[in-house]
């Protein structure tokens, strides 16, 4: 939740002409909506003519609506679609059928323009570079996102595969998702197998999210980790591992369960005998009119290393060793009241004391550890106004029920602070915005995106050891082709 420093005399020459850049941009950022809402290309566009993700698109000839309550965001047959393996049973799913719009593969970026602040960071004192100082920080400007390469289907009938290379925006390559999934063994879909690098079969999906700004674009939930914890884990990464799933042929039953490597997804890291479990189960139920209703629960078991094995003076690591425990485990629902829908999960979540005062097994533990706990809620809700319109309200807040090591001056979590505080290390976020498609089709989509989000937590500044609010606002236009 920190911004790079930045020159300070440079950034005061500047501050004046992207103040003004900025105050014009939140000031057109309406009446920009407002026009397209009104053009004629908008009003021509048939609401029920929009299409989904162009690579199954172009593949099955299906309107968005089918799958997508408003892209990425699933419905549930577009659930059940992805669960059956990105197959529908017809012959349409054998990866030869071409029609002359099909091309299995989508290229997915976000232009934008956005700014980013944070009200106490750490920079160099300019007259003591030894020293350092708490200031606010504010970049904005024109920006890229990432770079996505999605390509998914079936290789054969009931093996299905997806592949997302991935770029940052400095154009760096990974693989974001690398799997390939037997579907429908001995003819029964409570067992498919899928092996490689996946998402954790999580009701409320990362991947989907509809916001995508620095500070809104991820759920803090699944990332939270204690202040001075040494556990780099995220429940919102994709995992390296294998995955048992099944569910009923209406979908309204499902299971998973996942045995992953004790990476957080990471290739070649050396932590090459540990690994971790994930168990999810959901139930959907119609409640009248309203809508599809489903309810959820589910629990990550991982084992975390607190030392290395290394050569070459430390430069090399080895082996990853002194292996603690960790876990997360949470409720979910999932509402619909016909156009509006309301998510709701609570998750606790656990460390072992090594792991969260930042000790190696192999050395004592400081006096008074213990293994850190923390309870957190979200509560998110849209509201689709129409297929090419969408609301967007999240609220995220995480509670330390339970504090690694008391809070003092000889604490060095939080130098400075004199009085012991069960809050540190709190968490409150809140993100809002809209998504408008002024169209999408069998060949391209586009979205406008315009939204707001902004994290406070608790007694975390590096020097004074106050409260840190983050905030990012975020204009950008999303396409996929």
């Amino acid at each position: 939740m920190s911004d790079h420093v930045r020159d300070q005399r440079y950034a005061k020459k500047r501050r004046g002409v992207l103040g003004s850049i900025a105050s014009l941009l939140i000031l057109i950022a309406p009446l920009f909506f407002v026009a397209l809402m009104c053009s004629p290309t908008a009003q021509a566009a048939p609401l029920t003519g929009i299409r989904a993700i162009p690579a199954f698109a172009r593949k099955y000839g299906l309107p968005c609506s089918a799958c997508h309550e408003a892209w990425p965001k699933l419905n549930a047959f577009g659930q059940t679609f992805k669960d059956n393996g990105y197959q529908l049973g017809n012959d349409r799913d054998a990866p030869i059928w071409q029609q002359p719009t099909y091309w299995p593969v989508a290229f997915r970026i976000t232009p934008s323009w956005h700014r980013e602040s944070v009200d106490r960071n750490q920079v160099d004192d300019l007259n003591d570079p030894a020293n350092s100082l708490e200031q606010k920080t504010t970049t904005h400007g024109f920006d890229l996102s990432g770079l996505d390469i999605l390509t998914g289907g079936t290789l054969a009938n009931n093996i299905s595969f997806l592949l997302v290379p991935s770029a940052d925006n400095t154009g760096a390559f990974h693989f974001e998702s690398a799997w390939v999934r037997f579907d429908n063994l001995l003819h029964s879909s409570y067992l498919n197998i899928k092996v490689g690098k996946f998402e954790l079969d999580n009701l409320l999906s990362e991947k989907r999210i509809l916001t995508v700004s620095s500070q809104g674009g991820l759920y803090q939930l699944y990332h939270f980790v204690p202040v001075g914890d040494s556990n780099i884990f995220g429940l919102g990464d994709n995992q390296l591992g294998a995955e048992l799933m099944g569910h009923s042929k209406n979908d309204r039953t499902r299971y998973s369960a996942a045995l992953l490597s004790s990476n957080d997804g990471n290739v070649s890291v050396p932590n090459g005998h540990g690994y971790d479990a994930f168990l999810t189960a959901s139930q959907a139920f119609q409640a009248g009119g309203l809508g599809l209703q489903r309810v959820g629960a589910f629990v990550y078991l991982g084992r975390s290393p607190t030392y290395y094995l290394t050569q070459g003076g430390g430069s090399t690591q080895l082996d990853g060793l002194g292996q603690k425990s960790f876990y997360r485990a949470g409720f979910i629902g999932m509402w619909y009241i016909k156009k509006f829908d309301v998510t709701t999960l609570y998750m606790h979540g656990g460390e072992n004391a090594f792991l969260g005062t930042g000790t190696a097994a192999n050395q004592p533990l400081p006096s008074g550890a213990r293994s850190p706990q923390w309870n957190g809620a979200l509560i998110e809700s849209h509201y689709t106004v129409n297929p090419q319109f969408i609301l967007i309200n999240r609220y995220e807040f995480i509670r330390m029920s339970q504090q690694a090591l008391a809070i003092d001056p000889s604490n060095p979590f939080i130098p400075g602070v004199s009085a012991p505080s069960s809050d540190f290390g709190n968490l409150d976020s809140l993100t809002f915005g809209y998504r408008y498609y002024p169209f999408m089709h069998s060949r391209a989509g586009f979205a406008f995106h315009n939204e707001y989000a902004i994290v406070r937590q608790r007694k975390v500044a590096p020097v004074t050891g106050l409260d840190v609010t983050s905030s990012s606002l975020f204009l950008g236009f999303d396409f996929i082709y």
